[in-house]
């Protein structure tokens, strides 16, 4: 069963990219067939799969105005999973979608046609509230949120909840948040810890076990256009990601048995 997962958060700066990319790539070493969407017109995610940004083309922006499919779109990359690349022009999806009509569904739709050819279709949405992301919600069956442990993440971590809400009553009531994933973890910090308590405390189980930590090497490792695990294998940056790409296959298949106990299938 294909999972759609959009990683966002409305703060800037807490690896919503870096999960992203290293994600699809521990996923896909996995055996899992991956699809990676890059929503952001930054286009961070597809530089860091060591795609030229510049000449990436077609683009999201294509398939989301009609002028392109995903078959069309997609790339492969070096490291065993599809990219839908973006650029600068993704930017000007937001007006161009004024006027056409279910403009909050484009992405949705457009994923019909390719969603069974995947086990996971992850998603990296820009950080902000707008069409995109907007796109990506309703896209996605599970939301996953990378946050630092401080205090001004706590409060755009209130504000994300009521959006995720919002998109929940009026346009996906099938969206729910998968988990919360603590990044650039430091564990010599008192606030850290205290914030990551609070978390824990508060959201449970929702708290991904696995904790991204602060490492060098995963900061370098999109200047080479590669995850982690291409550029330094054994790296805690990369050793953390393995583990959260497991803890995520042992959500999906748990998710899975449950929906079957439901269903009385065997």
């Amino acid at each position: 069963m294909t999972r759609v997962l959009a990683v966002t958060n409305q703060k800037g700066g807490v690896g919503k990219t870096t999960t992203a990319v290293n994600l699809s790539a521990c996923l896909a070493e996995s055996g899992q067939r991956v699809l990676l969407i890059d929503l952001d017109p930054q286009g961070n995610a597809t530089t860091g799969c060591g795609v030229v940004k510049r000449v990436a083309l077609p683009t999201v922006y294509q398939i989301l105005i009609g002028r392109s499919t995903i078959g069309d779109t997609r790339l492969p990359t070096d490291f065993g999973f599809d990219l839908l690349p973006a650029n600068r022009e993704l930017a000007g999806a937001e007006i161009d979608l004024i006027d056409i009509a279910q403009r909050e569904y484009r992405l949705r739709d457009a994923l019909a046609s390719v969603r069974d050819s995947y086990d996971v279709i992850l998603m990296d949405c820009p950080p902000a509230l707008n069409m995109l992301t907007v796109n990506g919600l309703v896209a996605a069956d599970r939301v996953m949120i990378p946050m630092q442990c401080e205090y001004y993440a706590l409060e755009g971590l209130t504000d994300l909840v009521a959006t995720l809400k919002k998109i929940r009553a009026n346009l996906n009531p099938r969206l729910e948040i998968e988990g919360l994933l603590r990044t650039m973890y430091d564990p010599r910090s008192t606030l850290t810890q205290q914030v990551s308590g609070e978390l824990e405390g508060h959201f449970g189980d929702k708290v991904y076990r696995t904790i991204i930590p602060r490492n060098v090497r995963l900061a370098e490792a999109p200047s080479y256009g590669k995850p982690v695990i291409a550029f330094d294998r054994s790296s805690k940056g990369a050793q953390a990601y393995v583990l959260l790409a497991q803890e995520v296959l042992d959500r999906c298949l748990g998710s899975a048995a449950a929906k079957t106990a439901v269903l009385g299938v065997e």
